[in-house]
């Protein structure tokens, strides 16, 4: 059996040993040294003149006097002399005389904020980091704060993530159970990029910002612009549906040309607007109206006009143009009216649009 512990060093009580209060005793002893160990300074190479019973150093280099042969030592003065513990890999210790935590490597103590503990190659947080993420924390919140100018600092706080190459990533990926919902950053290339997912693989494009210009297009917006490719006829006083049968640009595809309508596809501020071009049938007086229709029976407020003096055929125009909050599924549909004589809404030349706006 050894006769001391491999950590501390503590003396075993042996088989069949006299005052085993002894052993025990010295045991204690070397536990209340180098348990929550404090040590008044680490600097020192020549021992105090006046210590107290009781007080801890961490000896300095070129130690001398009763320190002298004992650098790094945990030094101890107790019944008038000093005492002497080799400190192993990963003992710890404050540093009472500058308020620092630090920690022995196996050769040296160093502080816990020195350059060797930056250089660590993985740190975990509550949780083992992850053999592609050197870094990972497991917390519910987080605080990151400028040093203020009374501290010594500017005040501000400025976080950076920096990337190799253009098509390279930077930026934030957003997860749900550890699936990618969102990203925003510098993904791909140099445009600030913003965009969703529903399964992590396939990404809907919310936001994009030009690098070069700062224009921002809003790719997944939903926005259309609708035109007829015939003359659609009216009878006189009569609302009629003109049909907006073909699509110059449907994203989202919220404009169905089969049934002339806009669908919503989420709630929302949206500007909608059209404009009418007038061709004569019978007479140049026939009066041309227009309206926007929610749900197939409600004027949207706005967006009533007319024209009501006589008319150039194929030149005279009418425009109407309002905002209406929508709800997802609401519809709306473009009609004309020619009152008191019949008419026309000219081929090509006549359209309808809308986009959301909040």
């Amino acid at each position: 059996m050894a006769d001391i512990s491999s950590s501390l060093s503590l003396p075993f009580i042996q088989p069949s040993q006299a005052q085993k209060h002894v052993t025990h005793n010295e045991a204690l002893r070397i536990l209340d040294v180098v348990t929550q160990l404090a040590v008044l300074a680490d600097d020192q190479s020549t021992p105090p003149q006046s210590p107290a019973e009781g007080d801890r150093y961490i000896i300095d280099s070129s130690a001398t006097d009763a320190w002298s042969g004992h650098v790094g030592d945990v030094a101890l003065f107790e019944n008038g002399g000093w005492q002497f513990f080799s400190p192993k890999s990963g003992w710890r210790a404050y540093v009472t005389s500058r308020e620092a935590l630090i920690v022995h490597d196996g050769s040296d103590w160093i502080d816990l904020d020195s350059a060797e503990i930056q250089d660590i190659e993985a740190f975990g947080l509550g949780m083992t980091s992850l053999p592609d993420t050197p870094f990972a924390a497991k917390l519910n919140t987080a605080l990151w704060t400028g040093l203020y100018q009374a501290d010594g600092g500017t005040g501000s706080m400025i976080t950076r993530l920096n990337k190799e190459n253009a098509p390279d990533d930077a930026g934030f990926v957003f997860q749900q159970d550890f699936n990618t919902r969102g990203l925003f950053g510098l993904f791909g290339s140099n445009n600030l990029r913003l965009a969703t997912s529903t399964d992590g693989i396939v990404f809907q494009e919310g936001l994009s910002v030009d690098v070069a210009t700062g224009i921002v297009d809003q790719p997944n917006l939903p926005r259309f612009k609708g035109a007829t490719n015939f003359d659609n006829y009216a009878a006189a006083d009569t609302w009629t549906k003109v049909a907006i049968n073909e699509t110059d640009f449907n994203d989202q595809n919220t404009f169905d040309p089969v049934v002339n309508q806009f669908v919503a596809p989420v709630a929302g501020t949206y500007f909608l607007g059209a404009a009418l071009t007038f061709k004569q049938n019978t007479s140049d007086q026939a009066r041309m109206g227009a309206r926007l229709i929610l749900n197939g029976s409600d004027v949207v407020t706005g967006s009533l006009g007319e024209i009501t003096g006589p008319h150039v055929s194929e030149q005279t125009a009418l425009s109407v143009q309002t905002m209406a909050s929508l709800a997802a599924g609401d519809t709306i549909e473009l009609q004309g009216r020619m009152r008191n004589f019949d008419g026309y809404f000219l081929a090509d030349q006549t359209s309808f649009w809308g986009f959301k706006v909040g």
